[in-house]
């Protein structure tokens, strides 16, 4: 259905999932979280599928976690929040099918994680990442924990601690994206790489991801968990209410806690 916030279909061996929240520049909600993760999993265990590609409706990719849900709440409250809202960084690393973002507009804060996470990302040339959320007394801890194991801690707490945006061409060179391409080719070059890898063994597939995945990935669920931990913590004071309220009041924020 249309008004879904996650709409699908399948094409031969490819599985398209559409972030279709255009309205709220694809957002994040709970409801939205939960529905991707849960599509996820059903296109990870569906046997007529090889590759997912994951792309949006509108103009943007995603912008991140939708601001409004951060109001009053406890540190216990903000971490059963955030650990619904980062449910599909485990289940990307955890999928054994092959996942492809296909970006355009904004990849900012979540949206941005959601994109590096995946294993692969095409990319528009038009389309823009950065880890802002330090732009509003908040930070990127769930994507870091993705970064970190492409970027390396410097460049990772470069992108973090300044929240500034990138190119697609600088995201490509850094290897968060493998592929950049003309807008109007986004749709037709993501499916050439779906469909190029789908047509390869898939049992080769799954085995060529699980090695990497083992290769560098032992710490990343402990890593995710802890990072959402401290995000909740940071959710729950004063700055990051100023920091959400200034951002909608449309002014500069006065920190309290330094």
């Amino acid at each position: 259905m249309e008004s879904e916030p996650v709409i699908t279909k399948k094409l031969g061996r490819v599985g398209v999932i559409t972030l279709n929240r255009p309205e709220a520049m694809n957002t994040f909600t709970v409801s939205f979280a939960r529905q991707l993760d849960q599509t996820l999993c059903a296109m990870d265990q569906d046997a007529e599928i090889t590759v997912v590609i994951i792309n949006a409706k509108g103009k943007h990719f995603s912008a991140g976690i939708s601001l409004d849900q951060f109001h009053r709440k406890s540190q216990r409250e903000y971490r059963e929040f955030l650990y619904q809202i980062d449910a599909f960084y485990h289940r990307l690393a955890q999928m054994k099918k092959v996942t492809i973002a296909s970006v355009k507009g904004y990849a900012l804060a979540n949206g941005a994680g959601l994109s590096f996470a995946c294993d692969l990302t095409v990319a528009a040339e038009t389309a823009t990442f950065g880890t802002t959320a330090i732009n509003v007394g908040l930070i990127c801890l769930g994507p870091a924990v993705p970064m970190s194991k492409i970027l390396g801690r410097k460049k990772t707490l470069e992108m973090l601690l300044t929240g500034d945006m990138i190119s697609a061409k600088e995201a490509e060179r850094l290897g968060l994206v493998n592929r950049v391409v003309p807008e109007d080719r986004l749709e037709a070059a993501t499916m050439e790489l779906a469909e190029k890898l789908a047509s390869k063994s898939p049992l080769a597939l799954r085995i060529g991801k699980e090695g990497m995945n083992r290769l560098q990935d032992m710490p990343y669920h402990q890593g995710l968990d802890t990072m959402d931990d401290l995000f909740a913590t940071l959710c729950a004071t004063e700055d990051a209410v100023e920091g959400v309220q200034a951002f909608l009041g449309k002014r500069a924020p006065e920190w309290k806690e330094r």
